[in-house]
């Protein structure tokens, strides 16, 4: 059975919009900044930031691996400039910090999901 390269990066491309769409809605409403407690805090950033590292660089397989950092790392950069402004939550370099973590310590899979799923692929997918 061959492989859906465009349904993968779809699924993909649909999950990280979610995930994004969630941080950003679901950081907003009251109450979301003690949902975990230190510091339990810091293994969800490290989860979710990773996450989105994966989701990312599978929807956009042609773009490096340090691209894809870097893409996550603002997204969570933007994420605590975003909790200045609301009420209850704090914005914190250390939580920053945990989001490029998680995207460094989850490329290793996105690698190993790259080369397993796109190596084969033709290059005009791969983009």
């Amino acid at each position: 059975m061959p492989t859906d390269y465009l349904l993968i990066r779809r699924v993909s491309l649909l999950c990280l919009v979610l995930l994004v769409a969630g941080i950003f809605i679901g950081g907003a409403e009251p109450g979301a900044g003690s949902l975990f407690p230190a510091p339990w805090d810091k293994v969800v950033h490290v989860l979710a930031y990773g996450t989105m590292a994966v989701l990312a660089g599978m929807a956009f397989p042609g773009r490096a691996l340090p691209y894809v950092v870097l893409i996550v790392a603002s997204i969570g950069a933007a994420d605590e400039i975003h909790q200045i402004f609301l009420p209850g939550r704090q914005a914190g370099v250390d939580d920053w910090l945990a989001d490029l973590g998680g995207s460094l310590l989850f490329v290793p899979i996105l690698m190993v999901l790259r080369r397993t799923l796109y190596d084969s692929a033709p290059s005009e997918l791969r983009k």
